[in-house]
This record gives structure tokens, sequence and C-alpha cells, in this order.
């Protein structure tokens, strides 16, 4: 098929360093390219791909600091592909509500996966607007604030099966890896680790929307416990070791997640995740063999007790099993010639 896949441009793909979406995009462009597929990638210039790269612009938004005003690149961007839309046999949109608008109004069969929370009315009211646009959701936990919409599938992620393995390192600590933000409760799992004695190890970056949070929440709680270290942003060579020398993951959200890749990545490496049940949590950590679900910060720590019952070899054979950048792909070639078969026509009735 020529499948055409537009990704975000806030990072480069793959990203350097943290970038969810981007890190999605890549897995599943470099799986569709080795299954013999035609796949073009609008992307950032900076972008790396065995794809056709098709750069929306030189490099990727974060690192431009010159950037005023993103909508109206990602506007740009979409009027480019519109243009080109009939060199492809279907369009796989990862930039939100940007597209809608215009490729309803065409006939190259297009989708929308949504990689992000849905529980603000805004996004209720733009989405709704457009109910015969085809969605793919990341989670059916992601739905519930919009449940009506045209969703076709939910297709969970994927990842490459070598990109992160387990290493052979002894485990020394709890670990924390992907953004510090208050949804993510770092502050959460510094009370946790202090409360089981455990060292724990914050691999993650700081986005200035959350330096506050920070400052004011964060720092001082690493400065009161001898137990911390803050490393920050870490790439995906480092994250092997990282996580294989992690008791587990520690996971405590107070948000609607709608995936989560880091339950993955520590899966990927053997590594069991304690996380809070929310959002799409139960829908990626089977209970009680790749980690364990918990409602409180005592029931976290009371978990950490737990670990022992879980052998992280059955931990790594159920990313295989579930959550390769392969059966990622195969998903979507579902939805994509589900989406190219002609419309069925109607019988005749004859009487």
């Amino acid at each position: 098929m020529r499948i055409a896949q537009i990704s975000p441009l806030f990072e480069a793909v793959p990203p350097k360093l943290y970038g969810g979406t981007e890190r999605v995009v890549y897995s599943l462009t470099e799986e569709l390219v080795a299954m013999g597929h035609d796949v073009t990638l609008f992307a950032s210039g900076d972008s790396i791909t065995s794809a056709t790269l098709a750069p929306m612009r030189d490099q990727a938004i974060r690192l431009d600091p010159s950037v005023k005003d993103w909508v109206a690149l990602y506007n740009r961007m979409v009027e480019l592909i519109y243009r080109r839309k009939d060199e492809f046999d279907v369009l796989h949109f990862h930039i939100d509500y940007f597209p809608l608008s215009l490729f309803s109004r065409q006939r190259v069969p297009f989708l929308t996966t949504l990689h992000g929370r849905l529980d603000l009315p805004e996004f209720k009211e733009v989405y709704e607007t457009f109910p015969d646009a085809p969605f793919v959701s990341i989670s059916d936990s992601q739905r519930k604030p919009i449940p009506r919409l045209n969703w076709v599938r939910t297709v969970l992620h994927g990842m490459p099966a070598n990109l992160l393995t387990p290493q052979p390192v002894k485990q020394g600590y709890l670990a924390v890896l992907g953004r510090v933000s208050p949804e993510k409760g770092v502050d959460k799992a510094i009370r946790i680790a202090a409360r089981a004695g455990m060292k724990l190890k914050i691999a993650a970056k700081v986005d200035n929307a959350d330096r506050e949070y920070y400052e004011a929440v964060v720092r001082p709680l690493i400065e009161a416990h001898d137990n911390v270290e803050f490393i920050g942003e870490i790439n995906d060579a480092q994250k092997p070791e990282f996580l294989s020398g992690a008791h587990a993951l520690l996971f405590p959200i107070d948000w609607p997640e709608p995936f989560g890749l880091v339950m993955i990545e520590a899966m990927a490496c053997g590594t069991p995740v304690i996380a809070f049940n929310r959002g799409s949590v139960p829908e990626v950590i089977d209970h009680g063999v790749t980690g364990l679900i918990v409602e409180t910060e005592d029931q976290a720590v009371a978990a950490i007790d737990q670990l022992g019952s879980l052998d992280r070899a059955v931990v790594r054979a159920t990313f295989d099993r579930r959550f390769t950048s392969r059966r990622m792909a195969e998903d979507y070639l579902d939805v994509y010639q589900e989406l190219c078969e002609p419309a069925p026509r109607l019988r005749a009735v004859t009487g």
C-alpha cells in the first residue's frame, strides 16, 4: 500500500529524548516499511527514517526558539499534504483535529489516531463536529469523554522488539521515567520510595510549563530525601540499563492516561510496573503478571513487597506477545484495508 504517515512537528521522528507520539509514529513507520509498504513520512526535516521523508520544516519545533505560532505551521502542513493526497491509498494523521475539516471533503481514505486526553470540553465540541471522520483510540478508556465518535478501532501502542531489552544488571532502586508534571505524580513516587526505604532514580524532563511544580513541590522533596537521584532526560540507548536496574517502574499517575508508553518500555526490559488505576493502566498492565495496579500510596508501598512474586522473564514475554511494533502495524493495516474497501452497494429489491 501507499501510506502517508503524518507526524506532529514538535519533536523529530524518532525523538532525540522525550517524545511519545513521535516515537510511536517512528515505530509504526519503520515496521510498515519492513513489511514491504511504500510509506511517506511527513515530519520535521531532522527526522531519520527508512521511509520517504517529506520534510515539513527544517527542524522540530522544540529545537527552534524562533517559532511563535506553531498553529500556522500545522495549517501549512495540512494544505501541503492535501495537494499530494492522490499519491496515497491512505493517509494516517497523528496531529489531533487539524486535518478534519479539509480531509473530510475529499475521497482518499484517511484516519486520525488520537494520542492525547479527550476530557476537555472544547475537544468534545470540535471532534463531534465531524461525526463521520474515522478515529482510532490508543485505549478503550481514552474514548470515555467522547464515546459517540466514529471509533473504528482501538490500537494499543507497540515498539520494536529489539529496541529495549533486559540487561544483566543487579536491581537496586525504583524508577520514574518520562516527564515531571503534577499528573504524572513524581511527588507521590518520592514519598512511596521513601516509605519503602528504597532508592529512587528519576529520569525525566521538566518542561517550562511544569517548572513551577518542579521548583515548588518536587525539588524540596528531593532535597528532603537522600534516597532520591534526579538524572534528567535519557535517550533510548540509556533506557535498557536504567530500567533493567530497577526493581519496578513507579507510575503513580493522577489523570486519565490515554496509554502510557513508559509502561511498555519497562516491560520490554523485564521490569514490572506499579501503577495507579487510572486511564489505560488496566488495559496495559496485567495485574499480578507484568505489574501491580493500586489505588493509593499505601497500596503502592505494600505492592513493593510483592514484586518478588513477579517473573521478569514473563514480563518480557508478555511484552513480546502484546506490545511489539509488528503487532501494532498489523492492527493498523487491518484498519487501512477496511477504509480502502469500496462502500457496499445497496442490492436492488424487486417484487
